[in-house]
């Protein structure tokens, strides 16, 4: 019995928790955190520094015409031509937002709630592909409709998702005859 009392007597109580430490590691990377956050939101803002460069986003013309195709979805960003991880930001075509797309015979009036609008001409218009990815958004193949268009001296990709994802081979055949039809026309 002398040897369990005495073994109880031995034993120490559990370690109680160092509260000054636990608060510090966790302020500690909640700073850290911060921190990264910050200079993620320096790195966009100096991209749209570097592409001040490009011009004022064209707005839709009083008189666009009637409607060819419609399409409620996604716009996902857009980026340089042929370059599907170089995102443009400038303007706020990197901002990711709901869309309103209307192709009219005097080109795609992209209308975004809560982002800024922007419409491209029909003379801007090079060509609209099914793809699997632009920059921050990878999809099934064929899941995104991409929409190549000229700014000012850039090409640019946009990527758009519709709601219903067979809408979009029409799109594609619509911009395509657009833009055959007016390289036609130039000749």
């Amino acid at each position: 019995m002398s040897t369990l009392i005495t073994f109880a007597a031995e034993q120490k109580s559990a370690e109680v928790t160092d509260w000054a430490a636990r608060i510090g590691w966790v302020v500690g990377l909640l700073l850290f955190v911060a921190l990264v956050y910050w200079l993620m939101r320096q790195g966009w803002k100096w991209r749209g520094t570097l592409q001040s460069d490009l011009p004022q986003l064209p707005t839709a013309p009083e008189t666009a015409g009637p409607a060819k195709l419609e399409l409620s979805g996604r716009y996902h960003g857009s980026t340089t031509a042929g370059q599907w991880l170089d995102r443009i930001v400038a303007h706020g075509l990197g901002t990711r937002s709901r869309v309103e797309l209307t192709l009219t015979d005097a080109g795609l009036d992209v209308v975004r709630p809560g982002a800024q609008d922007f419409f491209i001409p029909a003379a801007s218009l090079r060509e609209a592909r099914l793809d699997k990815g632009i920059a921050g958004k990878v999809l099934a193949e064929g899941g995104l409709l991409v929409v190549t268009w000229a700014h000012g001296d850039k090409l640019l990709d946009s990527g758009f998702r519709s709601d219903h994802a067979a809408e979009h081979a029409a799109w594609v055949e619509a911009i395509n005859s657009m833009t055959t039809t007016s390289t036609e026309g130039a000749r």
